[in-house]
């Protein structure tokens, strides 16, 4: 009688876990479409983490809803500048600038296929964006190795795919193709190559920027312009 008491009581908190949203396309389905901060939970209810959902349709494309963004800046006031578990744990805030987090990230993209979009803007209003067929980031085992989808479209151009297959590096943790430590020239954080054609992690600067030392993005603005915003959101691939 015990065991079937204790089955009983167990049963509800497992229904209400199976029914947990583990990213923006879920809260969307559940019938959250507004933009804002929600909470979703990557592998169970004790991974629970805070994120902005846009919800918006976009104008490119008529199913725009149900991104993740998974990491933002838009006004230097999060230092980015940060160590290896700082970009493991994430930090910053859904509401502002933050990063989601390294693992995180490897979680939500081993349970479901998902596709990148990286939209930006410069000082000078300039609205832009860059798409990627898929994203998935592997385990710390392997450097959380990012694994990119080829490049669909976007006046941002191509300057993530240089990155593609590539382990993190912070200025902690060296793990980039360079002979020295690309986080610590670049003054951030990244899968970086030897070392990058895009920095969203860099310096926040406004405007022009020494070579290499801002938020950049090679093919829209050169690595002598600092961005205003870079956004980068994922959602789940269309069957």
């Amino acid at each position: 009688m015990m065991l079937r008491v204790v089955l009983a009581a167990l049963l509800p908190v497992a229904a209400y876990q199976s029914t947990l949203p583990t990213d923006c396309s879920d809260v969307y389905s559940a019938g959250s479409g507004q933009d804002g901060v929600y909470a979703i939970y990557p592998a169970g209810g004790t991974s629970r983490v805070q994120v902005y959902c846009d919800m918006s349709k976009d104008g490119t494309d008529c199913s725009g809803e149900k991104w993740t963004v998974i990491q933002r800046r838009q006004d230097g006031t999060v230092n980015f500048f940060m160590k290896w578990e700082h970009y493991k744990a994430g930090f910053g805030s859904a509401a502002g600038e933050y990063w989601l987090g390294l693992e995180t990230m490897h979680l939500m993209t081993q349970a479901k296929n998902y596709e990148l979009r990286v939209d930006m803007e410069d000082f000078e209003g300039q609205k832009v964006f860059a798409e990627y067929s898929s994203f998935s980031v592997g385990p710390e085992s392997d450097g959380y190795k990012l694994n990119l989808g080829r490049f669909v479209r976007g006046a941002a151009g191509d300057s993530l795919s240089l990155h593609n297959g590539k382990k993190f590096t912070t200025t902690d943790k060296d793990q980039d193709t360079h002979d020295s430590n690309c986080a610590r020239l670049a003054y951030g954080a990244f899968w970086y190559a030897g070392c990058f054609g895009a920095n969203p992690n860099g310096i926040y600067t406004w405007g022009p920027s020494p070579r290499a030392a801002g938020v950049q993005w090679n093919s829209f603005r050169g690595l002598e312009n600092s961005l205003k915003t870079i956004v980068m959101k994922i959602r789940p691939v269309a069957e």
